[in-house]
This record gives C-alpha cells, sequence and structure tokens, in this order.
C-alpha cells in the first residue's frame, strides 16, 4: 500500500467562490500546498456532482468552471504543485462509482445526515436524483481514486468521509487490501467551520443573495460589510452588545490579525478587548463595520488584482484544466486496474486465468 500523503479537495462549479469557500478551505489548501508536506496534490473541480442537481441547467455548471479555476489560482493555488482538474474528463471516476454501490444498502444512505439535510434544503424529498441520493458513493470514489491520505473539508463533510471509510473498509475486507482510508483535516479555526451569510442565515448562499465573492469589486465588498447583520438589540451606541451570532464579529474572528490592529484600530491591542468593549456598551456598529472591511479590504485586493491579470488569458486557463485532468485521469486508472484486479474482473490481464482455462478445456 502507498505510504505517500495525498490530498484530495474540491469544489461544485455552481457560482463563483465566497470568502466562505476562502476561509473554510481555500487559504488552508494554499497553506498545504506549499508546505512542502504532500507528496501529491489534486484538487477537483466537481461538475459532474453539480449536475446531480443541476441536470436541467448545465450552462450554469459550464459557465462556472472556468469561475472557480480563476479563483484558485487568483488564491495561489499554483498548478506546478497541485493537479487542478474536471472531474467529469475522469471516466474512471463513474466506473468506480458503479463498483462501488453493490457495498453500500439505500437505507444507509438515507441515514448519511449530509444527504438528509441536503434532502431537505432542496425540497426532494421522494423525487430526488438517483445521481444525486448516491453522491456520498461517488464521493468515495473520487477519493479512493487518488489514493487520498488526507481530504480537507468543513465539519459538515464528516459523514460523508465516515461512508467513504466504510466503502474502504468493505471492499478491502471482500476483495483484499486495495484502497488507502482516508483521513479528514477540518479548518483549525472554529470560526472557518461554517462562514455565516452576512443576512446572519447559518449558510453563505448564491440564491439567499448573502455572500462576499472573491471576485467582488472593492466598493460591492464595503456595501455589503456596512450592511451585515448584527445585534439586533443594540440600538444605541452606549447600549450593551452581544457578540454570539453577531455576524461581524464571526467574520472578524476569521479574517483579523494582531497587526490590523496596530494597522487600522490602534486603540485596541486586539479582538478581545474589541468585543470586551462592545459587550459593556459604547462601542458602535459602524465603528466595527468599518474596521472589518478595511481587514477584509487588505484580505481580498490581492486576489482582486491576480484575478484580473489572469482574466487576460482564459485559453491558458483551459490548458492548464486539460493538462492537470490528464494527469488526473492517468493517477485514477491506474487505482481502477488496482480495483478490477482485486475484483477478478481484469478478463484480458490475467494470464494465469487465460492458461488456466485453456488447461481446463484441453482435458
Amino acid at each position: 500500500m502507498s505510504k505517500k500523503k495525498i490530498i484530495l479537495t474540491g469544489d461544485r462549479p455552481t457560482g463563483p467562490l465566497h470568502i466562505g469557500h476562502y476561509v473554510g478551505s481555500l487559504r488552508r489548501r494554499v497553506e498545504l500546498q506549499n508546505s512542502g508536506e504532500f507528496d501529491k496534490i489534486f484538487i477537483m473541480i466537481a461538475d459532474a456532482q453539480a449536475l446531480t442537481d443541476n441536470y436541467d441547467n448545465p450552462d450554469k455548471v459550464r459557465e462556472n468552471i472556468i469561475e472557480v479555476a480563476l479563483d484558485y489560482l487568483a488564491c495561489g493555488l499554483d498548478p506546478k504543485k497541485t493537479t487542478i482538474f474536471i472531474q467529469s474528463q475522469i471516466a474512471e471516476l463513474c466506473e468506480l462509482s458503479f463498483y462501488y454501490m453493490n457495498l453500500v444498502t439505500v437505507s444507509r444512505l438515507q441515514r448519511n445526515p449530509t444527504v438528509k439535510t441536503e434532502i431537505q434544503m432542496r425540497n426532494f424529498e421522494t423525487s430526488i436524483p438517483v445521481g444525486f441520493f448516491t453522491y456520498p458513493i461517488s464521493q468515495a470514489a473520487d477519493i479512493t481514486a487518488f489514493k487520498a491520505t488526507v481530504v480537507p473539508v468543513g465539519e459538515d463533510q464528516k459523514p460523508m468521509l465516515e461512508q467513504t471509510n466504510e466503502i474502504v473498509r468493505r471492499f478491502n475486507g471482500i476483495y483484499g487490501e486495495t484502497l488507502v482510508e482516508p483521513q479528514i483535516l477540518l479548518p483549525d479555526n472554529a470560526a472557518c467551520l461554517r462562514l455565516p451569510g452576512t443576512d446572519g442565515k447559518a449558510k453563505m448562499s448564491k440564491s439567499l443573495g448573502n455572500c462576499i465573492y472573491l471576485s467582488d469589486s472593492a466598493e460591492d465588498v464595503q456595501k455589503k460589510v456596512m450592511s451585515m447583520f448584527t445585534d439586533p438589540d443594540h440600538l444605541r451606541v452606549q447600549d450593551p452588545g452581544k457578540i454570539e451570532g453577531n455576524t461581524v464579529f464571526t467574520y472578524l474572528d476569521a479574517f483579523s490579525k494582531p497587526e490590523h490592529f496596530e494597522k487600522y484600530l490602534p486603540e485596541y491591542p486586539n479582538l478581545d478587548e474589541l468585543k470586551a468593549h462592545y459587550q459593556r456598551g459604547g462601542l458602535g456598529d459602524v465603528k466595527v463595520k468599518r474596521f472589518l472591511n478595511s481587514v477584509m479590504q487588505e484580505t481580498l485586493e490581492p486576489i482582486r488584482q491576480r484575478r484580473a491579470e489572469l482574466e487576460k488569458d482564459i485559453p491558458a486557463i483551459y490548458k492548464m484544466l486539460k493538462e492537470g485532468s490528464d494527469v488526473a485521469r492517468a493517477a485514477a486508472n491506474e487505482t481502477l486496474e488496482e480495483v478490477k484486479a482485486a475484483m477478478k474482473i481484469n478478463y484480458f490481464e490475467d494470464e494465469e486465468l487465460i492458461k488456466r482455462q485453456s488447461e481446463k478445456f484441453a482435458k
């Protein structure tokens, strides 16, 4: 079995990426890429998975592949160190999913908390498309195809990883040690586990219009920050304010650093002091929002500039995706060959089988 350290992660191309993606995974991916700790890093634009609930709108998925690729590169992912590829271009993933389907029951899929939540969110109930229902299985194919040892994801994806490991153990138990069991790598900053929308809703979502996109202009970011949900009971500056559920402070937890205080708010040594003042009263929302805006602009400006440069040569982005997909396909094919050998469906490569059958019929 492989002793290499390999990462597999990715995103569904249903829209440009937002700051929830950035703090939840993108920023960490760049750190992991540059750490030199990993032998291989595969990052997948999961278009086939996006089609499971956007099958009637292929243009939405098609148009957003380039958006996601631009966001990846603008944030610092480097195709020289990381293989960026498009899921649908790797036919081997479909074949692996098909074999894994025999190892999972319908009732087990129905119990998967992530699937349950997604079904409720999309009002699928009994009309759930089979492709969407079985996406924990296709995710297991994605992860195992590249022999990933580490999968950096948010807390909400934990049940998916558990299901992948169940499939790995079941496969290895039946067919012999073939697949690698991956470990989950969660964000190390609690605020990054799930960044709420600007309206305070639990999740950023394009349809709710509560996202700050990595590609937003400085003006759009400022507008969104200044209209952000805070403590609804904090009506006057002198009133004590609540930190819990206050989106502005959740964002400051995720983005602010000590040097931001020195630069933009020197009267406070750190975030704890700012929170304490807000909680005892005497600190207005506008001042805190202005500080958050400064922090956000400093974080996003280099990403915006890099993206503007990358947008000047779109054919080069497609070329990079094609090359990445070719590399990914070769890696997935290697795993598929091993899986077929373990399952004894590699008829034409098994010389021992051909010889044995020849002898059997020669008698």
